[in-house]
């Protein structure tokens, strides 16, 4: 199976905004095998974990997954994984596509012609082909537009189910130490400043390190009676990737000789993403916490190829939106995920993938009602973003 797209440019032509489009086309392939997938995306600037085969296998089991890959002139651009989610009744599918489709070199002065040949490329095979609701979440952008996301408006995408707390805050990975600890704000670089007088240490730990932090997180979430909502059940199989690449990191803080702090990150990419992080009773007092993200930082900086470290979101708790805003500090950027962009060619999956995310978000409010009544839960405590969600939101 191939589908072709045009793009709006030649190969490493500067891209205008009107720019005429040209005979250059984007082919869309299957990946050979799993092993193929993961392999061929390893290498490129927009991998992470949700597009990993790995990782969605066990997190979306009940999924049909479809990684596809793209070339254009020859040349392997991009790819995604596309993930075929069944109506009920089996009345149809939606074709869904999170943080992605990812670009093979993002920083090409063509990348944003290319990830619109590579929409128009999904569009021809689930949209017109399939006949299926084709769904996009691109990601936070790094910059004050979030272009990917008007080019699916200009596409013809929909905007459709937003996240509850969107924002996303990213630290400035090319710093030297002095211009990083300059960047914090005041308050973070004094609690980092105490941190290290408290006799902690740092550790960089292999794979086989994981049931010292499956303890520790296991430990946290029932002191702090957050509503675990994450993607947990999946770090044993990240963990356990052959490919140095793609395989997360451990990281640990230790004190008189106990593990009091501890870090999962997805560094793969010129993103690297903070998965998972847990703290015992005593991290508080000692500021671990900005212990460990002061020596992330720094070794990403120096063991990897990101320039930026995307610390994830609040999920609506005050207390982590100051301190991830603080180590963001001046050199790095808080941003908001755009709305999922939808588009359909036919009316009839237009409105039954419209009614499934319909009823879906309402499942989604209807749980984070209950989640506040429990006596046993942390609440949420942050205001909710209210940004439109227009293409620079």
């Amino acid at each position: 199976m191939a589908a072709t797209a045009q793009v709006l440019a030649e190969p490493g032509a500067a891209v205008a905004a009107a720019a005429v489009p040209v005979t250059a086309r984007v082919v869309l392939l299957r990946a050979a095998s799993d092993s193929a997938w993961e392999e061929a995306v390893a290498g490129f600037d927009g991998v992470c974990q949700e597009q990993l085969l790995t990782f969605a296998r066990t997190r979306w089991p009940g999924l049909r997954h479809e990684p596809v890959l793209f070339e254009y002139g020859g040349q392997l651009i991009g790819g995604c994984l596309v993930m075929i989610q069944p109506l009920p009744l089996g009345v149809g599918a939606i074709a869904v596509v999170k943080w992605g489709p990812m670009l093979a070199d993002a920083g090409r002065p063509d990348a944003l012609a290319l990830y619109g040949g590579m929409v128009e490329a999904l569009v021809e095979e689930f949209a017109r082909q399939r006949r299926l609701m084709v769904s996009i979440l691109p990601h936070a952008a790094i910059g004050g537009n979030n272009d990917e996301f008007a080019q699916l408006l200009q596409r013809g995408f929909r905007p459709g189910a937003r996240l509850r707390y969107p924002e996303r805050y990213i630290v400035n990975l090319r710093l030297s130490d002095e211009e990083q600890r300059r960047s914090f704000e005041q308050k973070w670089r004094y609690h980092l400043n105490k941190s290290e007088k408290a006799g902690l240490s740092f550790e960089h730990g292999d794979s086989e390190r994981l049931p010292e932090f499956d303890a520790l997180y296991e430990l946290m979430v029932d002191r702090k009676r957050f509503p675990d909502h994450s993607a947990y059940e999946t770090v044993p199989a990240l963990m356990a990737l052959s490919d140095d690449r793609l395989r997360p990191e451990l990281f640990f803080v230790r004190h008189d000789g106990e593990i009091i702090a501890g870090a999962i990150i997805f560094k793969a990419g010129n993103r690297a993403v903070y998965l998972y992080g847990a703290t015992s009773d005593r991290a508080l007092p000692l500021r671990a916490g900005y212990f460990l993200h002061w020596h992330i930082i720094r070794w990403l900086r120096d063991n990897t190829r990101a320039d930026w470290y995307d610390l994830g979101g609040t999920d609506g708790f005050q207390g982590l939106h100051q301190f991830k805003k603080g180590m963001v500090g001046s050199a790095g950027v808080i941003r908001p995920v755009p709305p999922v962009g939808n588009y359909a060619a036919y009316p009839l999956p237009f409105l039954l993938g419209e009614g499934a995310f319909a009823a879906r978000e309402f499942l989604k409010s209807v749980g984070h009602v209950l989640d506040r009544l429990r006596a046993d839960r942390a609440s949420p405590d942050q205001r909710r973003h209210r940004g439109s969600p227009a293409g620079a939101p």
